[in-house]
């Protein structure tokens, strides 16, 4: 299944620990310098999806996400902070990786697939360990376009 999305190496970022709140915060923040989306309006989004339930995917791993008119097609950010965060992980185990997501706010099935492109990268043990590794944002964003460009072929 060919996924499009849009990432720039910009959009890798190591960040600062916090809670909950705090990340959500630097996701969006991340989307407004990167894409130029609205700030708010991504982090509303994001609140409003988490509200529903955790998006911490399990194994340190979390995928907020929501949907903007802002977007022509799924565009992610990738955050990684030092000191895991408590997310709500259905394992309970705390959140290094965010792997933030903003989809078109009419694509159904294009933001799931993206959603399950993004969570098949997450259970490969062997690529966490590598990200989680990488020495800065350039080495994680290789690791990343390696990896999609080899699940598309």
């Amino acid at each position: 299944m060919d996924v499009n999305i849009t990432m720039l190496p910009e959009a890798v970022v190591i960040g600062r620990s916090g809670n909950k709140q705090q990340i959500l915060a630097q996701v969006s923040q991340c989307f407004a310098d990167v894409y130029g989306l609205s700030q708010e309006d991504v982090l509303e989004g994001l609140e409003q999806r988490e509200a529903l339930g955790s998006t911490g995917f399990g194994r340190g791993v979390a995928i907020p996400h929501c949907r903007s008119t802002e977007v022509k097609r799924p565009t992610l950010v990738l955050l990684r902070v030092q000191e895991p965060v408590d997310f709500g992980s259905a394992d309970a185990m705390p959140v290094s990786l965010f792997f933030g997501l903003v989809s078109p706010a009419n694509a159904g099935a294009t933001h799931l697939h993206a959603l399950a492109a993004i969570s098949r990268f997450a259970r490969d043990e062997t690529m966490l360990q590598s990200l989680v590794d990488a020495p800065d944002s350039e080495a994680m964003f290789a690791l990343l376009t390696n990896q999609f460009l080899r699940d598309a072929a």
